[in-house]
């Protein structure tokens, strides 16, 4: 499996400072999630109900799997045109990106925030003993940042 998890640093944080803004204090825990042997039809329908742009696929023990996302929706729309194939009969688990990094809730937001900027991701799953427990967007992180506006950061 290529799950990887990014710890970032743990120093101890000052009192009364952003530091001790932890990722698990702004990501979402409800998620949608999708199962491996949905097809890419039921989640493109998914996406488009929910408004939303991707989501963790996980397996019957909420143990992440891999990301299906938009990009690899339309990377199916296309196939399934060229080679001629229904859509109905592609499989989540053929077409999601199975190396998944994922970060850990413990982790400072403003780290998080340096990390999108990197690793140029749109989310990152949370995982606690190999359970799917969360989700961090970019989008959270400026929900968060205008939460915290009136505070020095």
């Amino acid at each position: 499996m290529g799950i990887k998890n990014y710890i970032g640093k743990r120093a101890k944080p000052k009192k009364g400072s952003t530091e001790n803004i932890k990722v698990s204090d702004y990501m979402t825990k409800n998620l949608i999630t999708f199962k491996p042997e949905q097809t890419v039809l039921e989640v493109m329908n998914t996406l488009i109900k929910k408004k939303i742009s991707g989501g963790p696929v996980v397996n019957e023990n909420h143990e992440l799997v891999g990301i299906i996302s938009e990009g690899d929706c339309i990377k199916e729309i296309s196939n399934s045109r060229y080679h001629n194939l229904p859509m109905e009969e592609i499989k989540v688990k053929d077409h999601m990106i199975k190396e998944v990094e994922t970060i850990d809730g413990e982790m400072n937001l403003f780290d998080a925030a340096e990390k999108f900027l990197r690793d140029k991701r749109r989310r990152f799953p949370i995982c606690e003993n190999g359970k799917l427990v969360g989700q961090i967007s970019q989008k959270d992180v400026l929900k968060a940042a205008l939460e915290l506006k009136g505070n020095s950061w």
